[in-house]
C-alpha cells in the first residue's frame, strides 16, 4: 500500500527546499520524486538552478507544468510563478531557467529525450 504524500504550503517551496530529498536528474537540475505509476506516468518536483536546462524531448502523453517559483522559458515563451503549461501528446521542446526555478511535473506517460541529428 502506498502512502498519502502531503505537501503543504507548495507555493512556498522555494523557502522551505532544503527541506527535500533532491536527486540529480540532469545537469543543473534536481529532482525530487513523488510517484512513478507503473505505467510510465510520473509526477515529480523538478528544481533548476540558474542557467540550467533540459534538452530537447518529446511527450509520448500529456505533460503538466506548474510554476511554483522563479521562470522558465521554452518554444512558446517565458512562464513565470503561477503559470500552468499542458503539453499534449506527441509536442516537444527544450526548457531553460535563466533565474532558476522549482516545478511541479506531471507527465502521463514517459518523454523520450530527442536524439541529436
Amino acid at each position: 500500500m502506498q502512502r498519502v504524500l502531503i505537501l503543504k504550503d507548495l507555493l512556498d517551496i522555494a523557502t522551505r527546499q532544503d527541506e527535500l530529498s533532491w536527486e540529480p536528474f540532469h545537469p543543473g537540475v534536481d529532482i525530487y520524486r513523488l510517484y512513478k505509476d507503473g505505467e510510465g506516468g510520473a509526477a515529480a518536483l523538478l528544481r533548476y538552478k540558474p542557467g540550467a536546462s533540459v534538452p530537447m524531448h518529446v511527450h509520448t502523453g500529456f505533460e503538466h507544468i506548474f510554476v511554483l517559483s522563479g521562470s522558465q522559458t521554452d518554444e512558446n515563451g517565458e512562464h513565470q510563478a503561477g503559470t500552468l503549461v499542458i503539453n499534449p501528446p506527441n509536442t516537444h521542446h527544450n526548457v531553460i531557467s535563466q533565474a532558476g526555478c522549482i516545478v511541479l511535473a506531471i507527465w502521463e506517460k514517459p518523454v523520450l529525450l530527442r536524439n541529436k541529428s
